[in-house]
């Protein structure tokens, strides 16, 4: 007797003992724990309970290597140090969950070749499918993706040209809406203040675009400050101070690269003494509930990130579905007149 106790505590849970518990056939309790084929809810949650009530957790693995199909959705992004990919993961999450599928997440820091690695090793677990915020590419992550016998969707921009699904916005287009709405406003001396331009290519995506909306308008756009590192409020209220001391011409007003730049520059403003939007007039990018709790709300472009996870996984579990979802969906970004510009 004490030798069977012995092995009921330490034996790991079987599907079998949650059949048993649940009152289905081993085939019924596997379907209900996969969400996979036809199962009643109230079975379903029968045996979820059975499920957590022994402990028992199935084995993904031995059941993707014996042929049965993957719940788990390969997700690289650049980076969760700030609220914009955690968002683009909430949206994610929030579509794949719904549908028994989970995103296995890996983080490349900006940097091709981790990104790269990162790519390889997912691939190794054959996911559902792959959702990434591509870095800048390199020659193997192209062919790895082109050639990825599964759904792929890259997110975030849709100017690059992508292996399979884009879902995002144009960057360069939100620069140039931005040019055009300042120059509208009556500004003409500008400066842009970014952040490691040289890693997010997205940024500068946005510059150029910005660079090219005033070029429509006859301006040209004056002093550009770059500074090295993640874009944080600290880098953008020093940023701003040494762009201001170092400007040949002083500028009308400042396009960051991100809120979170834009918002540091408001707090820089604050400590000089300087009137925003009168004296210098200050412009963002992403929408972030920060800029709008300023005493003055940030003037921006909602990058719409959430939406772009939901949108994403929506057109990845199409796929898996044996639908036909468009290559490239523009959810389009939308300018927040704000009260700082």
């Amino acid at each position: 007797m004490d030798d069977d106790r012995q092995d009921t505590q330490t034996r790991r849970p079987t599907l079998s003992q949650v059949a048993r518990a649940a009152g289905v056939s081993e085939i019924t309790a596997s379907r209900a724990l996969r969400r996979d084929g036809p199962v009643a809810s109230d079975t379903r949650e029968r045996v979820e309970r059975a499920a957590i009530a022994l402990n028992y957790v199935p084995n993904r693995l031995a059941g993707t290597l014996a042929g049965a199909a993957s719940r788990q959705v390969g997700v690289i992004l650049p980076s969760l140090s700030n609220i914009v990919f955690a968002d683009v993961l909430k949206g994610l999450e929030d579509r794949l969950e719904g549908d028994g599928y989970h995103p296995i997440l890996g983080i490349s820091n900006y940097d091709p070749l981790r990104e790269e690695r990162l790519l390889r090793d997912l691939m190794s677990w054959r996911p559902a499918g792959l959702v990434i915020a591509p870095a800048r590419k390199t020659d193997v992550t192209r062919g790895l993706l082109t050639a990825a016998d599964l759904p792929v969707v890259e997110i975030m921009d849709v100017d690059a040209e992508s292996a399979d699904m884009a879902v995002g916005i144009s960057h360069r287009g939100a620069g140039r809406a931005m040019a055009h709405y300042l120059a509208g406003r009556g500004y003409r001396r500008f400066a842009y203040l970014g952040h490691g331009i040289e890693t997010d290519f997205r940024a500068t995506q946005r510059l150029d675009g910005f660079r090219d909306g005033l070029s429509e308008v006859g301006v040209t756009l004056g002093d550009v400050l770059c500074l090295p590192g993640p874009s944080t409020v600290p880098l953008g209220r020093e940023g701003l101070a040494r762009l201001l001391a170092e400007a040949k011409t002083p500028p009308e007003a400042v396009f960051f690269s991100n809120d979170d730049m834009a918002v540091g520059g408001a707090f820089h403003c604050q400590a000089a003494g300087i009137a925003v939007p009168e004296d210098l007039a200050l412009a963002g990018f992403n929408g972030l509930s920060i800029g709008q709790a300023l005493p003055k709300p940030l003037t921006t472009i909602a990058s719409q990130r959430e939406h772009i996870g939901f949108v994403a996984a929506t057109h990845l579990l199409d796929r898996l579905a044996g639908g036909n979802p468009p290559r490239v969906t523009n959810v389009d970004f939308r300018l927040i007149p704000g009260a700082t510009a």
